[in-house]
């Protein structure tokens, strides 16, 4: 809108050519005064005008109604330069809008009929040509409004698709954050145990120690595989009806904590969740409490931690707490730790996770909607 186009060249050249050539095959008939110089001039300035009729529309008609008021009397030949504010009406309607151009086109058709009492000796007016004149202005406004509407059919058609090419995307990235999550609390937790219990073999004389060390890697690293290749399966379903493995849930807590047990972590599970919650919320807590003890493991320094359960106001409250560095480790703050998966985790179901420095250590407590977003 801000430079013209090739078209608006065009446009000007191709009208001043039209009235050019009509002027000098039929004009000498016609006409009852010489074109030059008068004529020609206002032929021009009608015709270029309509270079600048996206620029400046209001102005554009008014040189062109003008130009056209001040042609027909002055007895030049007849030819299309009525055309030019036609042109420049459609422009003003298009651009500007419907009332200023029903008010711009009422203001020119009562200047025609003032230039038609000009015209005739007896002050009569020619219905006609008033009519006509409407009638073409009336036809300009109209396609205006018909390209108007169309355009913002497009527009709106052009932001329905970005708007859902925003929406894919995202979904993507709630999905890869989604997966990014699974695995870490996948991976983190068994991997942190098979540390912890291949250090402890390391480091134990008793060869019996040893090989329970062992089997105890070797455990957690089959329920590390089985797990690991739930996920890797639901990327891979094509088909969202597709039978999914198991989920791990808060059912599955004795066997967590006995894992981490194994790991020479002595934990204890107070409380329970005797009220029914939505699978995603029952995942959600599980995966909290899987991460919590894997941080207690790698962070804390603590020899013991529990892990507490039970309802209130409808929510599932989680709590894990340990009594280790009751001080706030930057390196166990710190987002990258798995702090900022547990809140990410909590926020999908309409929950909240609070990690901070408990009375004898550090506690995580999570507060999930038992009937998950939006209950």
């Amino acid at each position: 809108m801000n430079r013209l186009r090739w078209t608006d060249w065009v446009l000007a050249a191709g009208m001043f050519t039209l009235l050019s050539v009509q002027i000098l095959i039929v004009g000498p008939d016609t006409g009852q005064t010489s074109m030059w110089p008068w004529g020609w001039t206002l032929t021009a300035v009608a015709s270029w005008a309509l270079l600048f009729r996206r620029l400046m529309p209001r102005t554009v008609l008014a040189v062109t109604a003008v130009a056209g008021l001040l042609y027909y009397p002055l007895g030049y030949p007849d030819t299309f330069l009525g055309f030019t504010f036609m042109i420049a009406m459609y422009s003003v309607a298009l651009e500007v809008g419907r009332l200023t151009a029903l008010l711009s086109a009422f203001a020119v058709v009562f200047g025609f009929g003032l230039v038609g009492r000009l015209r005739h000796a007896d002050l009569s007016v020619d219905g006609s040509e008033i009519a006509g004149t409407s009638g073409a202005l009336l036809l300009a406004i109209i396609l205006a409004e018909v390209r108007r509407n169309h355009r913002a059919a497009v527009q709106r058609a052009e932001a329905a698709e970005r708007s859902r090419e925003e929406e894919a995307r995202l979904r993507a990235t709630e999905e890869r954050l989604r997966i990014a999550r699974e695995l870490h609390d996948v991976l983190a937790h068994q991997i942190s145990l098979i540390n912890v219990q291949a250090g402890a073999a390391l480091h134990r004389r008793d060869p019996d120690q040893a090989f329970t060390a062992l089997g105890d890697i070797k455990q957690a690293s089959k329920e590390t595989l089985r797990e690991l290749r739930g996920v890797l399966g639901v990327l891979r379903q094509a088909d969202e009806d597709a039978p999914v493995g198991p989920v791990p849930s808060l059912e599955a807590l004795p066997d967590l904590i006995a894992q981490t047990k194994a790991a020479g972590m002595d934990v204890r599970l107070e409380g329970a969740s005797d009220q029914p919650v939505a699978p995603p919320v029952d995942l959600t807590a599980y995966r909290i409490v899987q991460e919590a003890l894997t941080n207690v493991v790698r962070h804390a320094g603590a020899s013991e931690a529990v892990v507490s359960l039970g309802h209130e106001s409808g929510q599932l409250i989680v709590e894990i707490a340990d009594n280790g560095c009751a001080e706030p480790d930057p390196e166990r703050m710190r987002l990258g730790n798995g702090l900022r998966g547990m809140r990410e985790r909590a926020a999908t179901v309409g929950g909240t996770v609070v990690a901070e420095p408990g009375p004898s250590g550090f506690r995580v407590r999570a507060e999930l909607p038992v009937g998950g977003l939006g209950s």
